[in-house]
């Protein structure tokens, strides 16, 4: 029998009749979430995790065949719900993890209580009408280089996402997170990240949700939050004035004060 606490590096932290469970991005790990975290558990029960392949993690739980595609990580964020009982939790994913998140409440209809998506995209491949803000045979040259030198890779893409080049520390933090994440199973999870297409599952998404936009962000443009509002039902969308692709890293404070009048706001509302 598989220990999902185990594999997924879960842990526990906060007190409070709700529970918030914490999906972290590409290239990350659960400790992103720490600023935002410290903020909310005197309030919520917080459930934290690492992907397999990312943090601490068990790397021998990797499959590549159930993690081509998004729904084997949403299968995981399923499976440690049930490992942990929770009830109509409160979802928060950072960038690809918005999407991992409305694959879990496709699978599991009824089962979440609202969705927080922090920097989400639903394609990063410009399409038409569709701005998702990179072409593809740039993203593709992305790809490519990361094959090539992943640790190269990361120091040079991990600070244009990060942004703030006024502060650099965010970026170099960025780029450590990206560096201590296996590169085999890091590889194939960006090509999952950035070249599925999620917009079919936005028009069925009933649950709640709630989108924070970054102002300037490289990998989700505002025209991404635009297309998330106007394709998706029960939708509530927030540009901050945080800029790249990070605010709870950059402007923890205002995702925190976003993040708390959402969650209090009552369901019927959305009804």
């Amino acid at each position: 029998m598989v220990d999902i606490i185990q594999r997924n590096n879960v842990s526990v932290t906060g007190c409070g009749d709700q529970t918030m469970i914490f999906a972290h991005g590409f290239g990350c790990n659960q400790n992103v979430w720490l600023p935002v975290i410290q903020a909310l558990e005197s309030d919520f029960r917080c459930v934290l995790f690492d992907y397999v392949g990312a943090g601490n993690s068990d790397l021998s739980a990797y499959d590549k065949h159930k993690y081509a595609t998004l729904d084997g990580y949403a299968k995981d964020v399923l499976d440690i719900c049930e490992a942990l009982a929770i009830e109509a939790p409160v979802f928060v994913g950072h960038s690809v993890s918005a999407m991992i998140g409305v694959r879990a409440a496709l699978l599991k209809p009824g089962y979440f209580s609202k969705m927080i998506f922090v920097s989400p995209s639903p394609y990063y491949i410009n399409d038409g009408e569709y701005i998702g803000g990179m072409e593809e045979s740039d993203l593709l040259d992305l790809l490519s280089m990361m094959d090539n030198n992943y640790l190269g890779w990361s120091s040079a893409i991990a600070p244009l996402v990060m942004g703030n080049a006024d502060k650099p520390e965010l970026g170099e933090a960025l780029t450590a997170n990206f560096c201590s994440t296996d590169p085999n199973i890091a590889k194939e999870f960006a090509r999952v990240t950035f070249l599925s297409d999620s917009r079919p599952d936005l028009q069925k998404l009933e649950v709640p949700n709630f989108t924070l936009q970054c102002s300037d962000d490289m990998l989700a443009p505002l025209a991404v939050g635009n297309y998330i509002y106007k394709h998706t039902a029960n939708n509530t969308l927030t540009i901050l004035e945080a800029t790249g692709h990070c605010p709870h890293l950059s402007a923890p404070q205002e995702t925190i004060e976003a993040i708390k009048s959402y969650v209090s706001v009552p369901l019927m509302e959305y009804c």
